[in-house]
């Protein structure tokens, strides 16, 4: 009886053993995942824009000048939802593309936005918000995907696109038709989006009159500013120079000089979205940044 019984309580300690082992396995994983970075951050190409005439974004410089230009959008997951970041032009222009602007413009589309994010599965309509940096038709082509999320918009934004004459601020309101009215969320300022400082929305008009850009924070890669069309390309950064399409040259200077120094004071990584040569450096999705 005495080796049955020691026999009996050696195999119960090693079960105990064995269970503990387990006990502390799982208790470190689910530590480890506490300290996994939450917000993940995927770029898109897209569209790409013919410039045919150089000038038009730096008035007397780089007259006649043909520039290439890209178009980009951004998914941020968050552990609070996810956000759209500008939707690019409309996927329904394809390959053959567009003119505009009294052929001024070449626009088209290689990469749909709906392909881009089914890629890594995601539905639009599960997307919790979407932010435009401004409402022209580059930036709200694809708005309509996101039927279910709510807009953030700066309160002279949503006046002239959604007021009376949205034309007359050069907007496309066919393309942003779709999007819930219910749940849009109007602001004069900077704007926390989930609450804890990683995605701000900060104003910064003068392109158009509601203009804004995004700054994410995020734990690996650091800080980023989302430009907006605050500037087009490095050159005009470079130069502060002012498109001759801006609704406000005097309000768009101000807006570089505060997003400039904001981004000094945070260190920020400012990433240009129309800039082709530095998009080319960036990683684009299914790749991500966290």
């Amino acid at each position: 009886m005495n080796i049955l019984t020691s026999l009996t309580t050696l195999a119960n300690q090693s079960r105990a053993f064995s269970l503990a082992s387990a006990c502390l396995v799982l208790a470190s994983c689910a530590n480890m995942s506490l300290y996994e970075p939450s917000t993940k951050l995927y770029v898109f190409e897209c569209g790409n824009i013919e410039v045919r005439n150089q000038a038009l974004f730096s008035p007397g410089v780089d007259e006649g000048k043909v520039k290439q230009l890209t178009d980009s959008c951004y998914l941020i997951k968050h552990a609070k939802g996810s956000m759209i970041w500008d939707t690019g032009l409309s996927d329904s222009l394809g390959t053959q593309g567009i003119e505009k602007w009294e052929k001024a413009f070449f626009m088209n589309v290689t990469k749909p936005l709906n392909t881009q994010l089914a890629d890594i599965q995601i539905d639009p309509k599960s997307v919790n918000y979407i932010g435009i940096s401004h409402f022209h038709s580059d930036h709200t082509g694809n708005a309509n995907l996101f039927t279910n999320a709510s807009l953030i918009i700066q309160q002279e934004e949503f006046d002239a696109a959604f007021g009376t004459e949205p034309e007359k601020s050069g907007f496309s309101p066919d393309t942003y038709s779709a999007i819930d009215r219910s749940k849009i969320k109007v602001i004069s300022s900077d704007h926390d989006v989930f609450g804890d400082g990683t995605v701000v929305i900060k104003r910064a008009i003068g392109h158009t009159p509601g203009h804004q850009v995004l700054y994410i924070n995020l734990e690996d890669t650091g800080p980023i500013v989302l430009s907006g069309d605050l500037y087009h390309f490095t050159k005009n950064r470079t130069h502060k120079r002012v498109p001759s399409f801006n609704f406000n040259k005097e309000q768009t200077i101000e807006s570089m000089d505060l997003i400039e120094a904001f981004v000094e004071k945070t260190g920020a990584q400012l990433w240009i979205q129309h800039d082709l040569e530095q998009n080319k450096t960036i990683d684009h999705s299914p790749k991500y940044y966290q």
